[in-house]
């Protein structure tokens, strides 16, 4: 099975409690075999402090900001549909609703 990865791009200065809701809740996750977590530290994001993406190979990769640090679960979410999707495709009227307020790029496979 290809590597599937929630990447954490988060600025050291910030509050780091959406990375430990998500982190915790991954722990007991039914597919945390499937997917890891991986604080890669910061990245500019506009004036984003925190985004996530999630990324493999041969799939889109969806980068989210401003996502609300108590939104642990609807990331978790979509992360069993990017799993269960052939080629990363998810439409955004299946995004979890939390989701939906978010910024988000999606970006092709190469």
């Amino acid at each position: 099975m290809s590597i599937h990865a929630i990447l954490i791009l988060n600025e050291l200065s910030d509050d780091p409690k959406l990375l430990n809701q998500l982190q915790t809740q991954h722990q007991t996750w039914s597919h945390q075999a499937e997917l890891e977590i991986r604080d890669v530290g910061f990245v500019w994001a506009c004036s984003s402090p925190c985004a996530i993406a999630f990324s493999a190979p041969d799939k889109a990769t969806y980068l989210f900001t401003q996502v609300p640090p108590t939104e642990a679960e609807a990331l978790l979410q979509f992360g069993e549909l990017y799993l269960h999707s052939q080629n990363g495709d998810i439409p955004w009227k299946q995004f979890p609703k939390a989701l939906q307020s978010a910024q988000v790029a999606k970006i092709p496979a190469v």
